[in-house]
């Protein structure tokens, strides 16, 4: 006995059936008491005790749970004995990657065409249900109007007239009328030989109506209208029966056409936490649904896979004495594949056979695609057990300094996760070394950018006797989009210049360079009067004269918007303050181009904005630009800044004018560089801990 079962063991364990891990013995024990309380309830059962119920719960949960866990020992055993060797994974890989794929959406195509075709067939047959619907509403409101008009002259409409309608048009011939005057029935019009109780008029018709209804258990297409006449209302009710007759024409190139009655919809409960939702969800209740109506036939196959598609709909009815829609009808399309193909291409005409053209090729390219894929998928499996080999190349080109080599990956296992740490430590060193290059790049281009525009700033001024000028910027950045200069145009003329380019950096600084260059070009060069009508917009100077445009600023201010307007993009542009000092007459004669206003600081501590001109530079063709002359008075001071300096905030809010104004007040004695390194100094304080966010630019002026 004790050798038989320790055969047993022996058989059992080189099957792999004995027990070795936890999982193992909890699935054989539930198993155990699985079987034991299924007997028990077997047991019961015949003696008829009330406690096989009870335990047929218990045994269908442990079933269960039973069913679970040996699937995951299943599982276990599957890839202990099956994916142990490299060439089973090998196929397991290929399985996933080719066949599954093709096999759900192969099972997605073909749902989805199954949902469509139907959705099509139920479409085609509730779009002629309304398109009837639409019809008779039409023809009783016609009718309605008609009957008014006769009842407001004084006259009622004769039955006849409808009967008339009836003989000369074919849709009337199963319609009947009835058409209530202030609650009271005056007209009840049947087909010849069809008698029947004249539909009431309910009291929630309150407008227009046209559905399907439910009257005296059957069913009819209704339409009805309320019309007002001689102060009373008129209500005009037309019904056409959805019979045997409308259901054979519905179907008519479509099918089988089934209605079903017993539908019913039936509410489902909110959760709680949903309780106050406005809108019921309700579910159709199908289960005593029977077929009332069938017309049609289903067209016969005219290839080997035109298919039957069959497929159901709801229609909504409403109960004609109450106005309830909870029992609509169901209604079921039984088709084929080529028919419903008929009545989507119908419409199209011509350009069917190019759609069809076009769906085979897509088809042919797609399926060309799945053929592709399963090839290299059949091919990646392939390289599975060379991933060592690729390893050693891989550092063979490391070493060479090619840091682009990849290695593919395509497992799951120890050494996918060596090729994937590998590539990661490789794409790392690449991406690394080539910001480091495109920063070094960008740096030395940011350099050679900073000191060529160091260069463009005016580095010795010449100062005037009677006025002493000084300018400062320090960019945001390694460049600025702030411009300033002072242009000695003659002796004794000094043309100032302060501007703001829209944006920041490079493409700020390309512009600010642009501006710099054609305001001098300007200002120092003598220029036709047919440049001066191109920009001005045209002037009243012979075309043999000149003029000197550095003497007027507004004019100047024109060549350089037309400039930047044509040779810059639209969101590119300017503020720019341009004037021109007189020294003989010590007059300031200016134009502002939407600049921030310059301001005159008098000694006594008046304030003069330098506020006439014009819109900014560059962003509209074709601007004037006005002028305006200042004397400038002994100490007197000239203050131009950009927003760099007033708009910086912190808690306190922005820096602000009044600021700016009360330092430069307070040491207008000083040297005007000294003012500028206590302005800039306060802005730094008020910026505190935070970056410069825009660039400060200072222009002071004194009149000696």
């Amino acid at each position: 006995m004790a050798v038989n079962y320790r055969y047993l063991r022996m058989r059992l364990s080189e099957a792999g059936l004995l027990p070795a891990s936890k999982l193992a013995f909890i699935t054989w024990y539930l198993l155990g008491l699985d079987l034991l309380l299924f007997a028990l309830q077997k047991v019961l059962g015949f003696s008829k005790r009330p406690y096989g119920q009870s335990l047929g719960v218990w045994v269908g949960f442990l079933s269960f749970v039973v069913i679970v866990l040996l699937g995951c020992l299943a599982v276990r055993w599957a890839k202990a004995r099956m994916l142990w060797r490299l060439r089973n994974r090998l196929i397991v890989t290929y399985v996933f990657i080719g066949v599954i794929p093709v096999v759900l959406l192969v099972a997605l195509a073909a749902g989805s065409f199954y949902l469509f075709a139907g959705q099509f067939a139920t479409f085609v047959v509730t779009a002629r249900l309304n398109s009837k619907l639409d019809s008779l509403d039409a023809a009783t409101s016609a009718i309605g109007h008609e009957v008014a008009h006769r009842m407001q002259q004084g006259s009622i409409t004769e039955i006849g007239a409808i009967e008339g309608l009836r003989q000369s048009n074919k849709a009337w011939a199963n319609r009947r009328v009835h058409i209530w005057l202030n609650g009271n029935l005056v007209i009840s019009s049947y087909p010849a030989g069809i008698a029947g109780v004249p539909a009431i008029c309910p009291s929630y018709l309150k407008n227009k109506f046209h559905e399907v209804v439910r009257d005296h258990d059957r069913l009819f297409l209704r339409s009805a209208e309320i019309i007002p006449v001689n102060g009373g209302k008129m209500t005009i009710i037309a019904s056409e029966p959805l019979d045997q007759t409308l259901l054979q024409e519905l179907s008519i190139d479509l099918g089988e056409i089934t209605l079903y009655s017993g539908v019913s919809r039936q509410k489902v409960d909110q959760p709680a936490a949903n309780s106050n939702a406005s809108n019921d969800s309700y579910v159709l209740d199908t289960s005593k649904a029977t077929p009332t109506l069938v017309a049609g036939t289903v067209p016969p196959p005219v290839r080997s896979l035109d298919l039957q598609i069959p497929f159901g709909t709801s229609i909504s009815v409403v109960n004609w004495e109450s106005g309830d829609t909870s029992s609509p009808i169901g209604l079921t399309v039984q088709t084929r594949v080529s028919t419903l193909y008929e009545q989507l291409f119908r419409a199209i005409g011509d350009f069917a056979p190019a759609i069809e053209t076009s769906l085979l090729i897509a088809a042919l390219v797609f399926a060309l695609i799945e053929l592709m894929a399963l090839y290299i998928g059949t091919r990646l499996t392939r390289t599975v057990t060379g991933t060592v080999a690729q390893l050693y190349e891989a550092t063979k080109h490391i070493n060479r300094g090619d840091f682009s080599h990849r290695i593919p990956v395509r497992s799951t296992d120890q050494l996918s996760a060596l090729a994937n740490s590998f590539n990661s430590m490789t794409t790392s060193l690449e991406e690394l070394i080539e910001e480091q290059k495109q920063k070094q790049r960008l740096e030395n281009e940011l350099v050679i950018a900073q000191e060529v525009q160091e260069q463009l700033y005016p580095r010795t001024i010449s100062q005037l006797a009677t006025l002493e000028v000084h300018g400062f910027c320090r960019p945001a950045r390694t460049v600025s989009g702030d411009y300033y200069d002072f242009v000695s145009v003659s002796p004794g003329k000094l043309l100032v210049a302060v501007g703001d380019i829209s944006g920041k950096g490079i493409s700020a600084a390309l512009l600010m360079a642009t501006i710099h260059s054609a305001v001098r070009a300007y200002s120092l060069e003598r220029l036709p009067v047919e440049e001066e009508a191109l920009v001005v917009g045209g002037g009243t100077r012979s075309r043999d004269s000149s003029f000197d445009a550095n003497v007027c600023p507004g004019t100047l201010l024109s060549f350089l918007n037309h400039q930047l307007y044509e040779s810059t993009p639209i969101e590119k542009y300017a503020t720019l303050f341009l004037a021109m000092y007189e020294e003989q007459h010590k007059k300031l004669t200016y134009s502002n181009g939407g600049h921030l206003p310059p301001i005159i600081l008098g000694e006594n501590g008046s304030l003069r904005r330098l506020d006439r001109g014009g819109t900014v530079v560059g962003l509209f063709d074709h601007c004037h630009y006005e002028e305006s002359s200042v004397q400038l008075k002994r100490g007197e001071i000239f203050l131009a800044y950009s927003d760099g300096v007033t708009e910086p905030e912190n808690e306190f809010g922005e820096f602000g004018e009044e600021r700016l104004i009360e330092l430069v007040h307070e040491n207008r004695n000083l040297p005007l560089e000294r003012i500028t390194e206590i302005v800039t100094a306060a802005v730094d304080d008020w910026i505190g801990a935070h970056e410069q966010p825009d660039d400060v630019t200072l222009v002071l002026a004194r009149a000696r």
